[in-house]
């Protein structure tokens, strides 16, 4: 079941959180997760017409959006950061990923965040250069004032 969502959060992007986080639990699943995992799917039928759509007349602006939850794994107490990257108005690459380390505060845990969603950004930008796109400033968004301060060495 699982590997289903997996499969179906390239092209739903509303469903990633909740999904990688019953996939934390695979190893050893209960009732409780079974549950929530049902109910990932019956969201999914409620929602069957909802998806991403692309047209051709789009711009090439970049921009990218960051969060993180502090100490959201109740197991590790690890974080998880999350993030998405605009293309113009649309949606093309989103994110949900527990962090390798164990933030101390908020903001580390923000700014752990917003440097996966910088590094993506960057790579992103290499790949559209070489097509011949440029780009001067590219936003990134966070709703931490402390790992923006941190990032711009404030």
């Amino acid at each position: 079941m699982i590997g289903a969502l997996m499969y179906l959060t390239s092209s739903r992007p509303d469903i990633v959180h909740a999904t990688c986080l019953c996939a934390r639990y695979q190893a050893k699943p209960t009732e409780k997760h079974l549950k929530e995992v049902k109910r990932i799917f019956c969201y999914l039928w409620g929602t069957v017409n909802t998806g991403l759509w692309y047209t051709k007349d789009f711009g090439f602006e970049l921009t990218g959006f960051s969060d993180a939850d502090y100490a959201g794994c109740k197991d590790s107490f690890k974080s998880t950061s999350d993030g998405a990257q605009f293309l113009g108005e649309k949606l093309v690459i989103w994110s949900s990923k527990k962090q390798d380390c164990t933030a101390l505060s908020t903001a580390k845990a923000e700014y752990v965040s917003l440097s996966t969603s910088c590094a993506q950004i960057l790579w992103m930008r290499t790949q559209l250069t070489d097509y011949g796109f440029n780009f001067t400033k590219i936003p990134i968004h966070c709703d931490s004032k402390s790992a923006t301060a941190i990032s711009c060495n404030l």
